[in-house]
Parts: structure tokens; sequence; C-alpha cells
């Protein structure tokens, strides 16, 4: 059974920059990709998907650029599924019936 996922704009905006390919993206990387955000905002944001447990990094935390810069992250791939379905909803089509006849 799929999860409620919800996302604001900056953590969809972070979960699409990740990708789910499975690869990691150093914090570098990441910066570039949403540079729409300011970095504490960013700081933020990478930290509450983490602490949810939607992201995951090498490191356990980071208080400045250069530690971010240095760590990677990734979509954790337990909820990678549930989050592509949050970023793309698609309604369900009902499944035909069959009917088996003799």
């Amino acid at each position: 059974m799929p999860r409620e996922i919800s996302l604001d704009g900056g953590e969809i905006s972070i979960v699409k920059a990740l990708g789910f390919a499975g690869g990691g993206v150093s914090g570098k990387t990441l910066r570039d990709r949403v540079s729409e955000l300011e970095d504490a905002e960013l700081f933020d944001t990478v930290r509450s998907l983490m602490d949810i447990g939607y992201v995951v990094s090498d490191k356990s935390g980071f208080h400045t650029s250069e530690e971010f810069e240095k760590a990677n992250f990734h979509v954790n791939s337990g909820y990678a599924r549930d989050l592509k379905e949050s970023l793309n909803p698609t309604r369900e089509k009902p499944k035909s019936r069959r009917i088996r006849r003799e």
C-alpha cells in the first residue's frame, strides 16, 4: 500500500535534483541544481528530508557550506517509488476482471 507523501516546493526541488537513479549527488552539485534556494533554506530542507528518512547522506550533520559541499546525498530507495508517485500522481485505472469460461 503506497504511503501518503506530501512535499512542499523546496522539498520537491531537492528530490527532483537528487533523482531516483540511486547514485549519490555531492552537496556542491545539489547546491548548483537548486540554485533558487538560499543556503539556509537548502540546509534546513535537506535536514528535514533526512530526518523523515526520504534522503540519505554519508555525513550525519553539516553546519557550514564546506561541510555541505563535501557530503553526498541520495534518495532513500525504500521511499523512491512513493516519492516518485507523489511528484507525478497518476490515477489508478480499475483493473478489469477476467471472466473464466469453461
